[in-house]
């Protein structure tokens, strides 16, 4: 396991302050603002520690209100909205400095049994192990800069490998522009059996890639466009059981932006074929004079 996956698997270990009051971190770089997924991670660990663990996640829905600031801790109050015989609810406040700059709403359910079927089909991508990770991909654009090369080298929980250009590479060649990315990725080191762990860090996976999606549509690459964007909203439904560390497959697109806002949605597919995770994020981008 490596030393990103280890800090990260810390800061999704809150700490418990009062009944259904917990406190997160954030980890030591000099970023302006705390990742997205990171709050949304931590959020559902401190709503999954408040129903039984016979319960498990079938959705989600968030809002992103504020910045966080990465350099001080962040609050996350709990509401025990409903515990009823099949569905538990809850709210997620997150807080810094006095205002709220995240919320959650999340459903718990039993296990039962039901009707089933699987319309999407996975696309046809090559297998995980045949593609360069995505420090190897981004290696052969930064080149011998010494800023970007210490960007692209330093240690990171997930390992992506892109099926699909890459936004930095969709920026020099218009050919490459697409409202679709196909990333496969997984957390690189066997992991625990709790099944809250797997989906949380599904979670905290599906934010770092819906937005490039966006942005690959129109030829823009972060530190390469005149380009700010935030995430606004970020929804899940969770389908059926997966391991964060088995490979899965996160099928974007983007089927819409305008006035300073885009969508983009992802499904999670297992090796094996499986429609496992639904995602759909609105975002704010913004192209700047």
């Amino acid at each position: 396991m490596n030393e990103a996956l280890k800090e990260l698997l810390d800061l999704l270990d809150l700490e418990q302050i009062e009944l259904d009051i917990f406190r997160g971190r954030s980890p030591e770089e000099r970023i302006q603002r705390v990742f997205g997924g990171q709050v949304a991670a931590q959020a559902l660990v401190a709503a999954g520690r408040t129903v039984t663990k016979d319960r498990f996640v079938h959705s989600l829905h968030a809002y992103f209100i504020r910045p966080g600031d990465p350099s001080i801790p962040i609050v996350y109050n709990v509401e025990r909205v409903r515990d009823g015989r099949s569905f538990s609810t809850r709210r997620v406040q997150a807080v810094q400095h006095g205002k709220a700059i995240f919320t959650m709403s999340v459903s718990f359910h039993i296990a039962e049994e039901g009707v089933s079927h699987q319309a999407s089909v996975m696309p046809v991508v090559p297998a995980a192990e045949t593609l360069p990770t995505f420090q190897e991909r981004m290696f052969d654009l930064v080149g011998d800069h010494p800023e970007f090369r210490d960007w692209v080298s330093r240690p990171r929980p997930v390992d992506s490998r892109y099926a699909s250009p890459l936004t930095w590479e969709a920026y020099s060649d218009p050919s490459l522009r697409s409202a679709e990315t196909n990333v496969w990725f997984r957390y690189d080191a066997e992991l625990p059996d709790d099944p809250l762990l797997h989906v949380v860090l599904a979670a905290y996976a599906s934010d770092y890639t819906l937005v490039d999606t966006i942005l690959l549509a129109h030829g823009m690459a972060w530190g390469m466009s005149n380009v700010k964007g935030a995430s606004l909203d970020h929804a899940m439904w969770f389908h059926g059981p997966f391991r964060a560390d088995d490979w899965l497959l996160y099928a974007q697109e983007s089927p819409w932006s305008a006035g300073a806002r885009g969508l983009a949605r992802g499904e999670m597919f297992t090796a094996s074929g499986d429609l496992v995770v639904s995602v759909v994020q609105e975002a704010m981008i913004r192209p700047l004079r």
